[in-house]
């Protein structure tokens, strides 16, 4: 893994997370799913409902024009914030400074990019409403990666409950401009007390990454440490 020097990351977050109310739903135990991991249908994308989705393990993945579906798949796919690995070209570009990074400068901008993909997307309007409420409430977060004409080139945004951060989707418009923004967030992540980056699903550009997959037994023992 070629070092790299910190990102400088400009840091627009306003406050931490509000006090949500208790979820009206109970969700069943994640070990019970199949490995693809649909564990329950129903309930609604209220903020105290995604959070506790994740606290459980779950988090919700529209299909078929219904958005409230929670799954917890077997095998699950998680990064360690020290583990991101950086290759030598992605050192290079870093070192070379072509890029300036923030945390939380344009959410909204950043989920509209995520959802723009060719071969469609389950980051639906209901998706995209109920992750602006949660970042409006500080729950949900975005890593934005910009030019240096001020252009949005890359970025990803997720949900942090504790020590979790739940990667949800990542976009690129210049080359290697969604790995600087895992990368920002893996070194926000080593400050800021974040110890387990978890992305669902392994791909072999995740795994290029530093992504392993792991047992969902153990993945539910890493989050009910994590969220504490």
């Amino acid at each position: 893994m070629a070092r790299v020097p910190a990102l400088a990351i400009a840091v627009h977050t306003r406050g931490g997370p509000q006090p949500l109310p208790p979820c009206r739903y109970g969700f069943p135990d994640p070990r019970v799913a199949d490995a693809a991991g649909l564990t329950a249908s129903g309930g609604d994308l209220a903020p105290e409902t995604i959070v506790a989705a994740y606290r459980a393990g779950l988090f919700p993945w529209p299909h078929e024009g219904m958005d409230t579906l929670w799954w917890s798949p077997d095998p699950r796919a998680v990064l360690l914030p020290d583990r991101f690995q950086v290759s030598r070209r992605l050192a290079r570009r870093v070192r070379q400074g072509r890029f300036r990074v923030s945390l939380d400068a344009a959410f909204a901008q950043v989920i509209a990019a995520c959802a723009v993909r060719e071969e469609g997307t389950w980051i639906t309007p209901g998706m995209v409403r109920a992750y602006l409420r949660l970042h409006a409430l500080g729950w949900a977060h975005s890593f934005e990666v910009w030019d240096l004409e001020g252009r949005l080139v890359g970025g990803l945004y997720g949900l942090r409950v504790g020590g979790l951060f739940g990667a949800e989707s990542m976009f690129h418009r210049a080359t290697d401009a969604s790995k600087i923004a895992m990368l920002a967030l893996c070194q926000y992540a080593q400050g800021g007390e974040v110890s387990l980056i978890d992305v669902q699903l392994p791909t072999p550009h995740l795994e290029s990454l530093g992504v392993e997959a792991i047992l969902r037994s153990e993945y539910l023992r890493r989050v009910a440490a994590a969220v504490q």
